[in-house]
């Protein structure tokens, strides 16, 4: 496996592999540091970013390396270049290239043209770093067994729904996404692929359109923003009125296992998809999952630039 550029490239194996190694960088995260001495990492970024291009470039520090950021208009892609020629670019000067941008097209294409290890650090259709922050913290909450648990992720059936669904199956969990119906229900290809492994995994994917009985002795509740960059601001009213029964509230919370945590892939616009008095209650996770951006895109670097993942046949 050379690339990430989808959640679903992922084995359940190369997912465990990955979150082994994000827990020991958690720990110790200069164990490898000269993984990657006297090599650059080009980190090129088409969206603002807070947590993805700290987590970013403080990885690549970890590992020994010096990161390169690189702005959407800094690149000659703006004047006609093509994206096959840029990557060819790229892996001639640096030994990995993250990207984050808005056509997981261009993401595919890169991944197509390079010959080092392109990561998805996330586009419109899929986010697939940040479901390796979730599912460590994840893990750190309730153990390598997750029989008998629920995790739901509520709100708008966008990348974070996608990647919350293909994930969950991956590691054979009952994995669930509430959403309206219509515009804002996540793809249904994605919804496929998602019951599809979790035939082989054991899991359980599920789509509903009600808050309540999706959060009912849930062990996670997940939320998104409900305005996505890139979402056209006419529709705000009536995204936000059909995505307001699935905000995360205490009631909500109420009905979750008593173990139970809230997660967030931030930022986070309180009073709109989550109250206050959730994200910032004692059962949310948010900071630890955060923390984690770092230690697992640390952990793709390494693995993927010594070879490690198998990737899947998804």
């Amino acid at each position: 496996m050379k690339d990430l550029l989808r959640t679903q490239d992922l084995s359940r194996a190369d997912v465990e592999l990955l979150l082994d190694t994000a827990a020991d960088f958690a720990k110790n995260p200069l164990r490898s540091n000269t993984a990657l001495a006297n090599k650059t990492v080009a980190i090129y970024m088409t969206k603002p970013s807070t947590r993805t291009r700290l987590s970013s470039e403080s990885a690549v520090a970890h590992l020994g390396g010096t990161p390169i950021f690189i702005r959407g208009d800094e690149l000659q892609l703006g004047r006609g270049e093509t994206i096959a020629d840029t990557a060819r670019i790229i892996s001639g000067y640096c030994s990995a290239l993250i990207i984050r941008t808005f056509a997981q097209s261009d993401v595919d294409e890169l991944g197509a043209n390079a010959s080092i290890p392109v990561i998805n650090a996330l586009t419109d259709d899929d986010h697939p770093t940040q479901l390796l922050a979730d599912w460590l913290t994840i893990r750190e909450q309730f153990g390598k067994d997750i029989s008998g648990r629920k995790f739901v992720y509520l709100g708008d059936g966008n990348n974070m729904s996608h990647s919350w669904l293909i994930m969950g199956a991956i590691m054979g969990a009952h994995v669930v996404a509430a959403t309206p119906t219509g515009a804002w229900a996540p793809d249904p290809d994605v919804v496929k692929i998602a019951q599809e492994i979790a035939k082989n995994s054991g899991g359980k994917v599920e789509v509903l359109h009600e808050a309540e009985s999706a959060a009912k002795d849930a062990s996670v509740l997940y939320t998104d923003v409900w305005m996505s960059m890139g979402d056209s601001e006419s529709e705000r009213e009536e995204k936000v009125l059909a995505l307001s029964p699935f905000a995360v509230t205490e009631n909500l919370m109420s009905l979750t296992q008593k173990d139970s945590v809230f997660m967030h892939c931030l930022p986070a616009h309180r009073g709109e998809e989550v109250e206050a008095s959730v994200i910032d209650g004692t059962k949310s996770v948010i900071w630890r999952e955060a923390f984690h951006r770092r230690t697992t895109i640390q952990s793709l670097l390494y693995h993927l630039i010594n070879g490690d993942l198998q990737g899947s046949k998804h």
